[in-house]
């Protein structure tokens, strides 16, 4: 297979972030080339939640039906407590009933889904749009950068070959442990070593010993330690085990197959249990985040960017939001309709996410017994930044809404999700965002397309989404465009690529490049000179006669 020698841009780390990154980057058409040290996806199931906003991502990737059959039924979401599991007295609780019960927040409800299992769909839908764009069992050796691009070596592993490799962009996907970090010189900032598990994958019968109780994961009491994640809640499974690297032989107990099995059975309450060690692997809770997200032509994702405590389950779930955001920002840089500042709001958006994110599984952590799981946190994103277009008279608030006290719609947060009954395949509002901006108004109004228009012949990716369209009216018929904006029916809504609000306006504006300005500034580029328009009367959408001279 040929190696490239240039592309627009090279990620390195083919874990769930970078290869959500390469089918984002695909599908907006971008050149690049995908990179793992490991000569394969993971092994291990890893991490297994996958929150509800991650869904909304992979839905528009078309992944959403494949993730849900690799992953637990929705009647086993539930969180077990007992000193083993076969505790009599155990306790099963499902996820806490939030402010929104009873009101659909989103079309795509998070699951549980083994890491490996996720991957395995990702590389598929990754080679399928880009045959050639992973590659395994290779290596970042180095990089430098020169203003205008990224000069990188990169080896193969199995036979030693390296190749050099020209990229306008590097993003490294590779963990807590990056390369591109570190060789970029970002510092990361937090506590590590809050605790330190051994991880057994293994295979028992456990299928019938759970069916009264079957759940997503199994804390276990004292005098019980550590506990179970489901695999598939039948022969597959994970024991979580804590220990103390200062006092423990940990190196000694990976290598003895006989304690590993003893410690699963005294874990499990079941001393007989048929048990085969599948793998091992240990990891460390940290609560870390990088001091940037950019430097130059090299930006972080995922763990490279942010070390996240797993007491929440929203680590992975981070870093997918961090390529959603990040991959239609590149495409707009690469294809020119963007300036490279845009590429600074990556960090501005998303950065405040994670500390929050960090600072809740914090808490999460020293109240395992209690926390709370939220599905729909992150759902609640809202962004603040040059490419969103807000009143600058809110106040400052936490990017993160776990409260739900401040209802979406406006400029930064997500689209609201409502249904639309008149589409076969189009069922949500969230599914009218294609790879381009779309203006969203409740009627089909010329002015609005006007201005769309504008948009377009000046090379901006923009459409038009009426809402009195047949075949996605529905929802907004009992007033749903006012329940969720606050705005008149004269309005329009400018969504981005990655479903996040843009801009509003409660009318259309008198100037028919009102539109095409407003990108140009989201965008951070530059804008050319805006054409006179003729003089002349001209109508309003509210019906208002103007005089144009």
């Amino acid at each position: 297979m040929r190696f490239p020698a240039s592309t627009s841009v090279l990620i390195v780390g083919a874990g769930p972030v970078g290869l959500t990154l390469s089918v984002l980057l695909s599908e907006h058409g971008v050149r690049h080339l995908l990179v793992e040290a490991h000569p394969g996806t993971s092994h291990h199931p890893k991490a297994r939640g996958v929150s509800a906003r991650s869904m909304e991502i992979f839905r528009r990737c078309g992944l959403e039906a494949d993730i849900r059959r690799a992953g637990l039924p929705a009647s086993q979401i539930f969180f077990y407590r007992g000193r083993s599991l076969v505790d009599p007295d155990f306790v099963r609780t499902g996820l806490p009933d939030g402010p929104a019960q009873g009101a659909e927040r989103t079309p795509s409800p998070g699951l549980i889904c083994p890491q490996d299992a996720l991957e395995a769909l990702l590389l598929r839908r990754a080679r399928q749009l880009d045959p050639d764009g992973v590659r395994f069992a290779t290596r970042l050796l180095s990089f430098s950068e020169d203003g205008d691009g990224v000069h990188a070596v990169v080896e193969e592993t199995s036979t030693g070959q390296r190749h050099a490799v020209r990229a306008d962009w590097l993003i490294g996907c590779d963990g807590a442990s990056s390369t591109v970090r570190s060789g970029s010189g970002i510092a990361m900032e937090g506590p590590t070593g809050l605790g330190h598990f051994l991880s057994i994958r293994f295979e028992a019968p456990l299928g019938g010993v759970v069916a009264d109780r079957a759940s997503a994961s199994y804390f276990l009491t004292e005098p019980g330690r550590g506990g179970f994640l489901a695999v598939d809640n039948d022969r597959h499974w994970i024991y979580q085990h804590p220990f103390d690297p200062q006092r423990d032989d940990i190196a000694g107990l990976m290598s003895d197959q006989l304690r590993l099995v003893r410690l699963v059975r005294e874990a499990a309450g079941l001393p007989n249990l048929e048990v085969t060690v599948q793998d091992t692997m240990t990891w460390r809770m940290d609560a870390q985040l990088a001091e940037t997200y950019r430097r130059s032509r090299v930006l972080i994702a995922g763990d490279a960017a942010h070390v996240i405590p797993p007491t929440g389950g929203h680590g992975m779930n981070t870093g997918i939001g961090d390529a959603d955001n990040l991959a239609w920002k590149l495409a707009a840089v690469t294809d020119g309709t963007a300036g490279q500042a845009l590429l600074d709001t990556y960090e501005s958006e998303r950065r405040p996410v994670a500390r929050q994110v960090i600072d809740l599984s914090l808490a999460n952590s020293r109240a395992r017994t209690s926390y709370r799981i939220d599905d729909e946190l992150l759902l609640t994103a809202a962004y603040r930044s040059t490419a969103v277009i807000a009143d600058t008279g809110e106040p400052p608030r936490p990017p993160l809404d776990p409260e739900r006290e401040h209802p979406g719609g406006g400029p930064g947060a997500r689209l609201p999700h409502l249904r639309l009954a008149g589409g076969t395949t189009r069922t949500s509002t969230l599914d009218l965002i294609d790879r381009g901006f779309a203006l969203l108004t409740p009627a089909g109004d010329t002015a609005w397309q006007r201005q769309v228009d504008t948009a377009r012949a000046a090379g901006l990716p923009v459409a038009l989404r009426s809402l009195a369209d047949p075949a996605t009216a529905s929802a907004w018929d009992d007033g749903g465009w006012t329940t969720a904006f606050n705005l008149p029916a004269t309005a329009a809504v400018l969504v981005r690529p990655d479903t996040h609000i843009a801009w509003q306006a409660p009318n259309p504006p008198a100037d028919d490049t009102e539109l095409l300005d407003a990108l140009h500034r989201i965008l951070s580029s530059q804008q050319p000179r805006r054409p006179r328009q003729p003089p002349g009367q001209y109508e309003r959408a509210d019906g208002t006669i103007l005089e144009r001279s």
